[in-house]
């Protein structure tokens, strides 16, 4: 997989720091091509014009915002980039906030800062972000899509974090909580601080992709997909027999 680095430039005060973005995160899962059942030949996409009934170039094709039922506002690549301003192109700073200001539910993609060449503004800000236990919150356009991001200090490296904004956030009404007992709450808590663990994310693996990646062997081998054995679990309605029967499980 080819990596494409994004060569821009840190905005910090009156401080220009020139900087590359790189995403740090690949998709993993295996890759399927979508066949025709019957004989198994690849599906081929194909742009049409029901209005012109023929097949249209990549070329002939624009953007359009319908605003009326069948109405479309166009808008052409010249006149999207007439819209980002010379600062968009830019990392700016906003300011800066404690980390754990902002909840993980905003969080989208993340990317790796880097430098070049030896900077001592790069290293400067690093140093900086460090001292101050802050995170710098920024503003930039990726692509054509305009962020704000959290920029932090992770085990000495500099990553970017966009975020979704709060319009994009959509949470279910709260319902109203249910009655539990102290012993219940007890027992909760109990279990909870028995199965205290820490994070490592090198130890996690994708047990899904990997069941398909076996599956695929036996496949080529002519042999035929098992079903894995299910658990065997109890449905224990009573809560607090469950509690009690889970702690004994781990204890």
């Amino acid at each position: 997989m080819v990596i494409r680095m994004k060569k821009t430039s840190i905005s910090f005060g009156l401080v220009n720091i020139p900087v590359e973005i790189n995403p740090v995160i690949k998709n993993n899962d295996i890759s399927f091509n979508q066949l025709h059942k019957k004989c198994l030949s690849r599906i081929r996409y194909v742009k049409y014009c029901p209005h012109c009934k023929k097949e249209v170039k990549q070329s002939d094709i624009i953007r359009g915002y319908e605003y009326k039922n069948d109405e479309y506002l166009t808008l052409t690549n010249e006149e999207f980039n007439k819209l980002k301003s010379e600062d968009e192109k830019v990392i700016e700073i906003v300011g800066f906030l404690n980390f754990n200001e902002v909840d993980p539910i905003y969080f989208e993609k993340s990317y790796q800062i880097k430098t070049s060449n030896k900077s001592k503004s790069f290293s400067l800000f690093k140093e900086a972000l460090n001292k101050t236990k802050k995170v710098a919150l920024a503003k930039t356009v990726i692509g054509t899509k305009f962020y704000y991001v959290l920029i932090r200090l992770m085990n000495d490296e500099l990553i970017m974090n966009t975020l979704y904004f709060d319009e994009e956030v959509i949470l279910a009404d709260e319902i109203a909580d249910a009655k539990f007992t102290k012993k219940e709450l007890d027992l909760a808590v109990e279990l909870i601080n028995s199965l205290k663990i820490k994070f490592k994310p090198e130890e996690y693996r994708d047990e899904y992709q990997e069941k398909v990646k076996d599956a695929l062997k036996q496949k080529e081998k002519g042999k035929a997909v098992k079903k894995p054995k299910a658990r065997n679990t109890k449905n224990i309605k009573d809560l607090m027999t469950a509690l009690e029967m889970s702690l004994r499980n781990v204890s």
